[in-house]
């Protein structure tokens, strides 16, 4: 008989996995499986556990918002024979859910993650660790993670929006210099992002036809520090109306990137907050990890 490694945060979106917690483990039973469930216990266990037992597994699926996928795939990336990942995401927003275009009805995206086909998805690596959908800094980068878990519950997107407001009344531009597929940036910058996903911390869309997730490149983003109130009010209109096209707003299709700052400021890798250094390296690990979809 198969086996399968079932890690979940019960926490995560409205803790509505509990409600349907039962049915997901009998599909998985019904689907020739001998099951092993681990509920997370504390930050980081997902990919703790992940690294630690999935050699023994044929297959592994994870539950929770995006950073309990993204703990999943650090685990996995650990190793160097490594097991395919089954996702049903129950977050406040999956971004790279939605970006993966998984089922929102929980037990269609169980059965995807049970039966769904392989798919060979680029992976992030930030100087020694790994991503599967965004490291970034500057504004609303923290939002994921200082908006109280039980204010998500209740209010979902809203609740990252109403957080991210707070960073608009307290804008803070970091000096960077970025060199990417040779070319070279230098300047002050709001907020950076180096990505594979439509969407990004619940606030901000890019073009699903401009982001391919198996295409060896990842999406560079960075919006400017505006010289003036009509550049900042421009600014503004092009977050609200999603469009990255103008403003000085930087975007690119890119294998790698070096950023060095003489602050060392911290990021956030996949949502979730990650240390800071004066120069990071990343790249692009082409087709790295399956996910089934």
């Amino acid at each position: 008989m198969k086996k399968l490694l079932f890690v979940y945060n019960s926490h995560a979106g409205k803790a509505s996995i509990k409600a349907k917690l039962a049915d997901i483990i009998d599909l998985m039973v019904k689907s020739d499986y001998q099951v092993t469930v681990r509920p997370t216990q504390y930050p980081g266990d997902a990919a703790d556990t992940v690294e630690r037992e999935s050699r023994d597994y044929d297959l592994i699926v994870c539950s929770g918002g995006d950073g309990t996928l993204d703990e999943a795939v650090t685990g996995m990336m650990r190793l160097s024979e490594k097991r395919p990942i089954g996702y049903i995401p129950m977050g406040s927003t999956n971004d790279f859910a939605n970006s993966l275009k998984l089922p929102k009805n929980v037990l269609k995206a169980a059965e995807t993650a049970l039966w769904g086909e392989r798919f060979a998805c680029d992976v992030g690596q930030f100087n020694d660790n790994s991503f599967i959908y965004i490291a970034a800094f500057g504004i609303f980068t923290g939002v994921s993670y200082s908006t109280k878990q039980e204010i998500k519950n209740v209010l979902g997107q809203m609740a990252y929006i109403l957080e991210g407001m707070k960073d608009l009344n307290s804008l803070r531009p970091y000096r960077v210099k970025l060199t990417a597929d040779g070319e070279v940036l230098d300047g002050e910058y709001l907020f950076g992002a180096v990505c594979n996903s439509t969407s990004i911390g619940g606030l901000m869309k890019l073009d699903p036809e401009r982001v391919v997730l198996d295409d060896g490149l990842f999406e560079l983003l960075l919006v400017p520090n505006p010289a003036s109130m009509s550049g900042l009010q421009e600014l503004i209109r092009a977050l609200v109306l999603q469009d990255f096209t103008g403003s000085g707003v930087v975007f690119r299709h890119v294998p790698a990137v070096t950023v060095t700052t003489p602050e060392g400021f911290p990021w956030t890798l996949d949502g979730e907050y990650g240390s800071g250094a004066e120069q990071v390296e990343i790249r692009v690990l082409n087709r790295r990890l399956n996910l089934l979809l």
